[in-house]
């Protein structure tokens, strides 16, 4: 069984998927929200279709501090929709504090495109909060 991770934006998600032992994590795609969940829910079920998938696990964009901001509410909001379609599978929180930031050295260091950049960063930071969850969770 497969987890899918979400890092949630305003614009932008990302999504990254591990693969069927839950030891490599690779990103999928970033999906342009245009002010609505419903093309993150349909991709959701189409994955859901395509892979044996157990748990999905959302980034939570806390503050530097660890407190909740208005981002941080409307993650809280789309975890609750998460949570109420897929009440079969385990939904999952994960602090992502510093994914962007890291998805942003590693593609400076990589050279890509500042074009490029836009639609990468938010795969590369659903990577990272997935391995950070992998790992955490590690038995």
């Amino acid at each position: 069984m497969r987890i899918l991770g979400i890092d949630y934006g305003e614009a932008r998600v990302g999504l990254a998927i591990t693969d069927a032992l839950n030891i490599t994590v690779q990103g999928l795609e970033t999906i342009e929200r245009n002010n609505s969940d419903k093309v993150i829910l349909k991709k959701i079920d189409e994955l859901l279709k395509e892979y044996e998938i157990s748990t999905i696990v959302v980034g939570m964009p806390y503050t530097l501090k660890g407190t909740k901001s208005e981002r941080t509410e409307k993650t809280e909001q789309f975890v609750h929709k998460l949570k109420c379609k897929y009440n079969k599978l385990k939904i999952e929180i994960m602090d992502e504090r510093l994914t962007t930031v890291e998805a942003h050295k590693t593609m400076n260091f990589l050279n890509i495109d500042k074009k490029k950049k836009k639609n990468l960063v938010d795969t590369i930071s659903a990577v990272y909060i997935l391995e950070a969850y992998v790992n955490l969770n590690k038995k």
